[in-house]
């Protein structure tokens, strides 16, 4: 298998990673721990594990949870379930209990791959019937399924205005496809090494850095998580050439007192930066004072990440957009559906072989959000004669809370909960260190003596801390338009 910048991959991730272990190089080294993984032994290691769980009689395309931080189990696990046509059903850890439960059972997954430091979470939100898949205690050993591109490979959720999850299904094809465009934007090769920081169970984290290297036939140095005091350091202990953040990141580390060497500095071509939009002032400091261009993009986890891309230097970056498309079309929709003049507001919508297939087991969700072959991404934009996108707001009412997106019906459902709660809603207010912070608005019945601790303790229970507001407002109505539906976006304002 050899990537070709002009045409999407063909053929599924099992052929690619036996394609990778023809050679004798490295796939990923992990600076916190000093181990290597070369492309054989990873190959090796998911198809032996693959063999396992298909003795196990799980079937083609059945979820199989992962519910690991990055690390080399995690990693392997990950591979071995995709290298054996079963359905990876990533499962984010930092979702709280309500939502990975949901996952779990949503899913349909009766086996689960869980990292040690996982297993007390998954005991208390497995739902019954959903069991441990230790690769120790594998033993019998079978055929793998044959499978194609067009076979289910990943199912991860994300947050939709409707509160509860929706489970995005993305094929070999598409899954691969995700990895190549972030390849043909940023002309990676062989040579090149990304730092691996963002979680692999979110989309970012998994195409943008682990399946671009698969495809590029580049190596990647991964970390269990950031650290704004380590990152340097890991920069150059891993020796990477390129590195994908989220704009959180990029403000801890402007604001951090630690440069990095200069050997890491020459040897960086860029840093990437994705899921929310990175102030323009940000940008333009962190690269005068580190000398490290970045790349400003946009991407979905219903297009296994990368939509938009800025090129690369001396291309003309935009700063304040993010960038044109690379392996996928964009344009901006009108209201009734049809291609908006350039320059116009609308919605941002794409087509491209990284679109997903389906939200499992929501055949509606699936067709609203599909006009024709476009697929509608919710955020508003406008197109510059150039073919530069500009965001310019959501219609989808999502909290971007360091590049993590929640639902604010998910915490609204969790106030409703309380018998003294009459009126409910979440939304974001401006947050300079996650770029968005949760609140609430809440009307409580009268005579109620409920306190502003009780909720975020109830928030804090069901959902976790992060995506737990962190202030609550009492309100004697919240505001509402003709039809009577809550004006979320107010509240920002009133408050």
């Amino acid at each position: 298998m050899i990537f070709d910048p002009a045409s999407p991959p063909e053929g599924t991730v099992r052929d690619w990673l036996n394609a990778r272990a023809d050679g004798t190089g490295t796939a990923v080294v992990f600076p916190d721990t000093g181990e290597v993984l070369t492309w054989v032994t990873l190959r090796d290691e998911a198809r032996t594990i693959a063999r396992k769980m298909s003795g196990l009689g799980i079937a083609k395309g059945e979820s199989v949870a992962i519910i690991h931080p990055n690390g080399r189990e995690g990693l392997i696990a990950t591979y071995a379930t995709l290298y054996g046509g079963f359905r990876a059903t990533m499962i984010n850890l930092a979702a709280g209990p309500d939502a990975i439960s949901y996952a779990l059972d949503h899913s349909g997954a009766r086996f689960a791959f869980v990292h040690p430091n996982q297993r007390q979470a998954f005991t208390e939100t497995a739902p019954d019937g959903v069991a441990e898949l230790r690769p120790v205690d594998l033993t019998n050993e079978a055929e793998l399924h044959d499978i194609a591109e067009d076979d289910h490979a990943l199912l991860m959720y994300t947050s939709g205005t409707t509160g509860k999850p929706k489970g995005v299904v993305h094929s070999h094809a598409s899954l691969l496809a995700g990895g190549w465009t972030t390849a043909v934007a940023h002309a990676l090769t062989a040579q090149d090494r990304g730092f691996c920081v963002l979680p692999i169970y979110h989309i970012n984290g998994l195409c943008v850095t682990v399946m671009s290297a698969l495809v590029s036939g580049g190596s990647l140095a991964m970390v269990t998580k950031f650290s704004a005091s380590n990152f340097w350091g890991q920069i150059e202990t891993g020796q990477a050439t390129w590195f994908s953040v989220v704009p959180t990141i990029i403000s801890h580390l402007l604001h951090g007192a630690i440069d990095p060497a200069d050997t890491a500095r020459a040897r960086l071509r860029f840093g990437r930066s994705a899921s929310s939009a990175l102030a323009v002032e940000t940008q333009t400091a962190f690269e005068t004072r580190f000398g490290v261009p970045i790349i400003e993009t946009m991407g979905l986890t219903e297009t296994a990440a990368q939509i938009l891309s800025n090129p690369l230097p001396p291309g003309v970056r935009k700063i304040g957009s993010p960038g044109i498309g690379f392996g996928n079309e964009v344009r901006i929709l009108t209201a009734d559906l049809t291609e908006a003049p350039r320059g116009s507001e609308g919605e941002i919508a794409v087509r491209g072989p990284n679109v997903m297939r389906e939200y499992l087991h929501n055949p509606d969700a699936t067709a609203v959000t599909f006009a024709g072959e476009w697929l509608r991404t919710g955020d508003l934009g406008r197109m510059d004669d150039d073919g530069y996108v500009f965001v310019t707001g959501r219609l989808k009412e999502l909290i971007i809370k360091g590049g993590e997106n929640i639902a604010p019906r998910e915490i609204d459902e969790v106030l409703y909960s309380h018998n003294d709660i009459v009126e409910a809603a979440a939304f974001a207010r401006p947050c300079a260190q996650y770029g968005e912070r949760v609140e609430a608005a809440v009307a409580i019945r009268d005579g109620s003596t409920l306190a502003e601790a009780d909720l975020l303790s109830l928030c804090v229970k069901r959902l976790g801390a992060f995506k737990s507001p962190e202030r609550v407002h009492f309100m004697a109505e919240l505001p509402k338009g003709p039809s009577g539906k809550i004006q979320r976006l107010k509240l920002a304002e009133i408050v």
